[in-house]
């Protein structure tokens, strides 16, 4: 048993890039490969946040950041991540986490903003405002 003084800190979740609640319970469960991400860009703050711009990587059928100018699969825009997820402290751990693939997404309020070539590819799903 540990008696020793234990300090946690934790992040409040911003979903203000959420433009309705359609959607949201219906996320699909996914898997990050963490070794996609870059750490001062995607996860600066320890964690990947809530509405990042995800794409599916062919080979592996896991999910990196959207990236227009990728060849692996995350040159299409499939969803945002739904949930913040807390971002390992090694890349060859790949989390879980939850796509958000239709519905309203307020632009302005995405922490990685997306092009128009991502835009094209989830119309029809995802609505911006």
């Amino acid at each position: 048993m540990n008696l020793n003084p234990v300090t946690e800190t934790f992040q409040n979740e911003d979903q203000r890039w959420l433009g309705s609640a359609h959607g949201t319970s219906s996320g699909e469960s996914i898997t990050l490969d963490t070794s996609a991400f870059t750490a001062g860009t995607h996860y600066p703050n320890g964690y990947f946040p809530s509405g990042l711009p995800l794409g599916k990587i062919t080979t592996s059928g896991l999910y990196g950041p959207y990236d227009n100018a990728a060849s692996d699969g995350r040159e299409t825009l499939v969803g945002f991540l739904l949930c913040t997820v807390d971002a390992p402290s090694v890349n060859t751990q790949d989390p879980q986490g939850s796509l958000f693939w239709h519905g309203r997404v307020v632009e302005a309020r995405l922490p990685i903003s997306v092009d128009t070539a991502g835009k094209a590819d989830v119309a029809g799903r995802i609505r911006f405002a």
